[in-house]
C-alpha cells in the first residue's frame, strides 16, 4: 500500500504521518524513497568522505541524530518493529528492487548491526 501527503496537523511531518500510517496498518517495512542510497555519517553533498551505512538500529540514529528522518517518526517505528528501507527514488527500478527484498540503501531497524 502506498500512502502520500502529510496529516495536516501541526508538528507531524510527513516522515512522522509516514510511520503513524505504517504503524496503523500494521506494515511490515517502511520505505523512505529520498534523494540519496541510504544513511550516512554525515551530509554526503558536503562531506565526500561521508560513510554510508548499509543497516543501523534505530537507536544508533537517534543517539548520532542522523538526519534519516525526524525522531517521533524513528521512534515510532521502533516502538512498533517497522524497519525502515532508506533508497534513492531518483535510481529507475529501485521502488521495485526494494519491494523485492533487494539489499538497496540503508535498512533502519531493532537488530541491524551498525555497518
Amino acid at each position: 500500500m502506498i500512502f502520500g501527503g502529510g496529516s495536516g496537523n501541526p508538528f507531524f511531518t510527513t516522515d512522522t504521518t509516514a510511520a503513524l500510517r505504517a504503524a496503523e496498518i500494521s506494515a511490515e517495512v517502511l520505505f523512505k524513497a529520498t534523494k540519496v542510497d541510504g544513511v550516512y555519517d554525515s551530509d554526503p553533498d558536503k562531506n565526500p568522505n561521508a560513510k554510508r551505512y548499509n543497516s543501523l538500529t534505530y537507536s544508533h540514529v537517534l543517539a548520532k541524530d542522523l538526519k534519516v528522518m525526524d525522531g517521533t517518526a524513528i521512534a515510532l517505528c521502533k516502538d512498533n518493529n517497522i524497519p525502515i528501507m532508506v533508497f534513492n527514488l531518483s535510481v529507475r527500478g529501485n521502488i521495485n528492487r526494494a519491494m523485492m527484498g533487494e539489499s538497496i540503501g540503508t535498512i533502519v531497524g531493532e537488530s541491524c548491526e551498525v555497518n
